[in-house]
Order: structure tokens, then sequence, then C-alpha cells
């Protein structure tokens, strides 16, 4: 499998598409004025404590209040010298309002909440994560080979010294690493810790201690080397922070990366813009001729696999067994591509046998190897249904480029012209009964007049006799569907 990366550089956002075998399957994008905050540790000021909910809301210099729950603090924090002192399973045992923490962001704001916080802070590098707070040492589980992890876990034991210097997990990037590089990374996280603990004293409430890379060398530290066969950028100043950091952190990339200068934009070499706009939409469809459906709400996102105008060739169980084998794949890199997460529930089209549903679902455990996400899926239920968890960090592709729909308020239906008309009638009797006017003028959207005037006139006419005063009306172009005002006169 071939994987390149794709950067996309203006002065008003970054765009990185991550390509496999020529189709898009990830972007990412961090918009100047509006910069992710994952991984940025603060000295926050707890503003509220919520016994009923284990909970407290932390003032981080944010526009909302950040959410910290008790089950991500593993002891409480002194407020003089920010250092962990003692335990307890009670939140206000743990904190009190205007206490001083050093917290870390887990989560940026999503919707209407507020950035997720914890206390357990944790700083990665290429082939490491440091963990100030705790004395173990750990190894990806995607890291199979028992010797290499025992090699890996010794190495990095007798490397740190004194173990109250801290903990550390070993990536998955650091499976078959030189002890040059585990070493110089370790050395790097441990220099980063001490000037991030500098800081913490002179900071105020509120203020950020550390803010991790920007999008493009986040990036490169997360993915693996392994994968990328190409990396593309098309500004010159970023390409050369890259050359730099490549250089400082994985050299191995250095004879992948490559600048840009074509007049042809960088994304439509493979149509990520394209692909962008069709992972909008809420159909997907499918080469076979089937195609997903996919919904997201606040609870949870919930696909639907349909046929569609897929037949098959010999019967209706071969015809569904090939839909949600196809639908399996698109699934996951769609997935991908939206950044969905949290609670997802598939309906596949339902398969009668028993060895139908095995293969559909290891199918999607296999596509599913290839998101660096984390994720959990269940087996098929009785009802049909996949039940999957990804997890969920940053705001999704539609939540980044999209907003709620000002005419349906996110509903994704609209009053019929029939039922706003209906409703204009209503208005006017109450209008007419409580004041006292000459005539009545609506002002309502082109299609509810044309409907008032035609369809119903003579509705209309019986009105105006009863309330025993004119009606007029004025088009509003601006005015959608559902907009009306009645104006006395």
């Amino acid at each position: 499998m071939t994987v390149e990366l794709l950067v996309n550089v203006t002065p008003q956002e970054t765009r990185v598409a991550l390509v496999e075998n020529g189709m898009l399957q990830e972007v990412f994008i961090e918009r100047t004025r509006r910069r992710g905050l994952v991984g940025n540790i603060y000295k926050g000021l707890v503003s509220r404590v919520l016994p009923g909910m284990q909970a407290a809301f932390v003032d981080i210099g944010l526009e909302k209040a950040a959410f910290l729950h008790a089950s991500d603090i593993a002891v409480a924090v002194d407020e003089e010298n920010m250092q962990q002192t003692g335990s307890g399973d009670s939140i206000t045992r743990l904190l009190h309002e205007g206490q001083k923490i050093l917290v870390q962001v887990i989560k940026d704001p999503l919707g209407t909440k507020g950035a997720r916080l914890t206390t357990h802070v944790t700083i990665p590098s290429r082939y490491l994560v440091f963990m100030p707070e705790v004395r173990n040492v750990g190894v990806s589980q995607r890291i199979e080979d028992e010797a290499e992890r025992q090699r890996l876990r010794e190495f990095v034991i007798a490397a740190r010294g004194d173990e109250n210097s801290g903990g550390f997990i070993l990536r998955t990037a650091a499976e078959g690493a030189s002890e040059e590089a585990l070493a110089s990374d370790l050395r790097f996280l441990q220099r980063l810790w001490s000037s991030i603990q500098e800081r913490i004293e002179p900071a105020g409430a509120g203020d950020v201690v550390h803010e991790d890379l920007p999008l493009v060398l986040r990036v490169l530290r997360d993915i693996s080397d392994a994968d990328v066969e190409k990396l593309r950028i098309d500004s010159r100043e970023t390409f050369q922070r890259v050359e730099n950091f490549v250089s400082q952190f994985t050299p191995e990339l250095a004879g992948k990366l490559e600048y840009y200068p074509g007049e042809r934009p960088i994304f439509d070499l493979y149509n990520v813009d394209d692909e962008i706009q069709k992972a909008l939409d809420r159909k997907v469809q499918l080469k076979s001729g089937g195609h997903l459906v996919i919904d997201q709400t606040e609870a949870m996102t919930t696909i639907d696999v349909n046929t569609g105008a897929y037949v098959g060739h010999r019967n209706l169980e071969e015809t569904i067994f090939k839909t949600n084998l196809e639908a399996a794949q698109a699934i996951v890199r769609h997935l991908r591509l939206r950044n969905l997460g949290g609670m997802i529930i598939v309906d596949f089209i339902d398969m009668q046998t028993e060895e139908h549903k095995r293969q559909v679902l290891r199918a999607l455990e296999k596509h599913i190897e290839r998101d660096h996400t984390n994720c959990h899926i269940s087996e098929i239920s009785n009802l049909g249904l996949v039940q999957m968890t990804r997890k969920r960090t940053r705001e999704s592709l539609e939540h980044v480029l999209c907003e709620t729909c000002p005419t349906c308020d996110g509903r994704a239906s609209v009053k019929t012209a029939e039922t706003v008309c209906y409703e204009i009638f209503r208005e006017i009797l109450r209008e007419a009964r409580q004041f006292d006017a000459q005539q009545l003028l609506v002002l309502a959207s082109q299609e509810v007049v044309d409907l008032l005037l035609d369809e119903e006139s003579t509705s209309l006419a019986e009105l105006e006799a009863f309330i025993g005063k004119p009606i007029k009306f004025q088009v509003e172009a601006l005015y959608a569907q559902e907009q009306f005002d009645v104006v006395l006169l």
C-alpha cells in the first residue's frame, strides 16, 4: 500500500490530506484563527465544583469553561507548588473553587460543549510518550514481538535514570528504532518537561504553559514513517520548517520530502477537494450501485446500508452479502475521512447466513486496522446492528466546514408552504382579536404568498369576511419558507 501526504498551506489555514493508493482517506484542517487545543497544557483555575456530577468546570482562558471529571484526576493538586499530594474518590476532596491546577486538553470544544481536561499530563514525541505523574514504562499493544517489547522496555528503564523522573510509553513507531534514536527522544522529552515546569510558577490562571506542535508537524510525529512514500508540500516556508523537524526527529523521512511548486493546486492531484465535498453529503454511493446513508447527531452517528440499484447476479442473499462487504470498506473510509467519533451504529442489510455475518464483521475489523484512532467494534446484534465506538478528540469534518442551517435550524427539513399558510391564518385571527387596525399586511416568502393567493384564496376571502378587515401581502425575497410577519396598519 502506497501512502502520500499532501500539504496545502495558505495564510488562513493548513490542510493535510492522507492518500492511500490514490484514494483520500483522511483530511486534517487547522485554521489560523481557530487552532486545535488538544495537547496544550494550561494553568487552570477551578471556577465551579459539581459534586452531583463528580466534575468541575475549569477556566483556562477560553470562551467556555472546560470540563474536568473526577476520573481524570489521579490525585489532588497542591495549589502552592502544583504538585500531586493525596488521593480521594470524591471531587470535593480533590478540588475546590479558586484552586489553581495544571491541566491538559484531551478533547477540543465540540458544539456547545467546552474542552475536556485531564490532570494526567502526557507529552508525546516520535517514539515515546512522557508521563510525569507515573513511574512505569509501557509498550504499545501494536508491537506484538515479545523480544522487541522486552528490548524497548529494558532500554528505556535504563536510559531514564531515576524512576522518580517520570514514566514512558513506547509508541508503535518505536518498533525497530535504534537505541540512539530512543535516547535522543527521551532526552528531548525530559528537557521539554523541565522547561514546562519553569513556566508553571510565573504563569497566571488561564495561561498556556505548553502548546502542541502545529498541524503538519503533529501529523509527521504521529504517523508511521514506514507507511509514507512521499510528503508533498506546496509552501516553501513550511517545507523548510518540516525539513528542519525531519532532520532532527525523523531523518528516515528526509528522502521522502518534496516541495511542490506546480501551478495546479496540490489537492487537485487526487481530486481531494471533490472528495471532501462528497464527504459532506448524507448519501455515499457504492460502486456496485448500493449506497450508505450517514446521519450525524449529537448523541451518535447512524449508518444505514442499502442495496439501491444493485440487483446482483445470483440470488438475494448473495446480493445482500456483496453489498455489505463493499459497505464495510466504505464505512471505515468515511469514519476516517469525516472524522466521526463517539457512538456509531451501523445498520447492515439483514443477512440470514451466520457465515456471511461473520465475514462482514471480520471485513469491518480488518479495514479498521488502518485507522490510527482507537476503535472498538461489537458483534452483530439480533437486530442486525453493529455498535462501534471511535475515540473523538477533534471536531468532525462537517463541524469544521459547516454550520447549522439557519432555515431548518439543523432539522434537515422545513415546514411546507401549506403549513405556514395555516399558521398565518391563526396569527391573523389572534392579531385581529387583540388589536384594532384598519387592515393587515402579511410579509412572507414567494412560495407562501403564491399559495395564499391561489389555492388558499377561498379560505383567505372567508377569513377577511370573518374579521371584517382587508388583508394585503408582500413578498420578502430574503425570507425563508417558514418565516412570516403579520403587520397591523
